[in-house]
């Protein structure tokens, strides 16, 4: 009987609380809400270290999924006519490949955010864009060794940029739920 008593007290207050918070949500506005929406002088400092911050995790995302599922493969040769698994092996590169050509995408547009890092990038935006149909490649099973160097290259620019900027990129695996898309 004491549980059910800890219950109802439990979300009668839960339900009071809820009631009390949106209380205040009225139509009337008030000018410390509309202030408080307007950036500070301190937010484009802000903006810029998120910037970098996003940038080395897209890149080391990117790096981390081109190493994984193509690099490492292909030089184990999984992607050779008749090599044990390469069916699954193909498509994996091929959604690897596609997953690394939008985080490498997405680096370069936050590396818009930080002055430094946008200079040290913006030479490398042609040859992330060479790499766009990497994923369809990679499935057709129509990548080689120059596409691989080629992908190699342009990780490594991006690591180098980074780091002459002071944003270190260090590769990190997706989990599979990155990789989809989830």
């Amino acid at each position: 009987m004491s549980r059910t008593v800890s219950r109802g007290v439990v979300a009668l207050l839960l339900s009071g609380a809820l009631l009390c918070g949106t209380a205040g949500c009225g139509a009337d506005t008030d000018a410390s809400l509309t202030t408080a929406s307007s950036p500070s002088p301190s937010g484009t400092f802000e903006q810029q270290k998120l910037a970098k911050t996003r940038f080395v995790a897209n890149a080391g995302l990117a790096a981390g999924a081109a190493y994984q599922w193509i690099v490492k493969p292909y030089r184990a040769g999984k992607f050779k006519k008749g090599a044990d698994g390469r069916t699954f092996a193909l498509v994996k590169a091929g959604v690897a490949g596609a997953f690394t050509y939008n985080r490498l995408k997405a680096a370069v547009n936050n590396a818009k955010g930080d002055p430094l890092l946008s200079k040290a990038v913006a030479p490398l935006t042609a040859g992330i864009d060479s790499l766009k149909d990497l994923g369809t490649k990679l499935r057709k099973g129509e990548i080689d060794a120059a596409g691989v160097g080629g992908l190699e290259g342009v990780i490594n620019d991006i690591k180098e940029a980074g780091k002459s900027a002071g944003a270190e990129v260090v590769d990190k695996v997706p989990s599979a739920s990155q990789l989809s898309g989830g």
